[in-house]
């Protein structure tokens, strides 16, 4: 785990979180820079609950102490500070009498850090397999639903124009037909954030049990829709106070899909060269005239 990725860590596994547990976890978030600060026994204090009780908080995330939080707490900060992508000042919280201008450093700083945190958190290797597999797919189904559904069809609509067999399903009852279909000669991608989407794991597991190469994308790699996966690639997102984390994750997950639409037309060169020339000249022709003067 990139130490960069430690607040994203816990806000993904604190749904799973209760009681003592998920206290410990809210307080972290609410004030990184302060718990670094902290002892375990002072941070158990804090949230009213223990030293014991922080150090299984930090088992339970997947840390193997809390040294190794403090470190990962103290890394984050620092890249923070010094990144290009994000400003250590500028908060995630928006209040209704923020200016505009306010308004559009948060919400920037939210989707630029969600994209460079799933860049540093990528797993070459899992989007090489991913590639490979759609490279050479007879047919690539694509399911998701709401804001995913729409990275769906951006997903089919790219890997369209390279020469893939490949179809965006929205509708559950449509995508769990056509995962029905499916061999092992085929790909099944599915997209959720939370990974728990039931119409996006329904048809998913379906395709896994076809035979098909399964490949999920979600913010959450120990969601059903990642253990249903042959292949994982994990997005991440910056919160706000407002819902902008939404946003964020549809730009760290379409990076994802930049990347995977770039390696196949890379490993299928010749297929997608003759696609792209047989398709070049349409948005042209279709471009508004200028009207003439008179």
């Amino acid at each position: 785990m990139p130490s960069t990725d430690v607040t994203t860590l816990i806000r993904t596994e604190l749904p799973r979180l209760a009681g003592s547990l998920r206290k410990v976890g809210e307080l972290i978030l609410e004030d990184p820079a302060a718990v670094t600060r902290c002892s375990a026994a002072e941070l158990g204090r804090r949230t009213g609950t223990s030293q014991a009780t922080v150090t299984r908080f930090c088992r339970a995330v997947g840390l193997d102490s809390y040294q190794h939080l403090l470190i990962a707490l103290a890394q984050e900060r620092g890249r923070g500070e010094v990144s290009d992508w994000g400003t250590a000042e500028i908060g995630p919280d928006i209040s209704p009498d923020d200016s505009l201008e306010r308004v559009v450093k948060v919400v920037g700083t939210a989707d630029l850090r969600a994209v460079q945190q799933t860049l540093d958190r990528i797993d070459l290797d899992a989007v090489e397999r991913a590639a490979q597999a759609m490279a050479r797919a007879r047919r690539i189904d694509v399911y998701g639903v709401g804001g995913s559904g729409a990275v769906a069809q951006e997903t089919e609509t790219r890997l369209f124009r390279i020469g893939c067999s490949v179809r965006g399903w929205t509708e559950v009852h449509a995508a769990a037909t056509s995962a029905a279909l499916l061999t092992p000669a085929d790909v099944a991608i599915g997209i959720s954030h939370s990974g728990a989407t039931r119409e996006t794991t329904e048809p998913f597991e379906t395709a896994k049990e076809r035979g098909a190469t399964t490949i999920a994308l979600t913010a959450d790699p120990r969601s059903p829709l990642a253990r249903a996966a042959d292949i994982r690639l994990i997005s991440s997102t910056s919160e706000t106070s407002f819902p902008t984390g939404i946003i964020g994750a549809r730009h760290s997950v379409l990076v994802l899909i930049d990347c995977l639409y770039v390696r196949v037309a890379q490993l299928s060169y010749q297929r997608a060269s003759a696609s792209l020339a047989l398709t070049d000249h349409i948005a042209g022709q279709h471009a508004a005239k200028p009207r003439r003067s008179r």
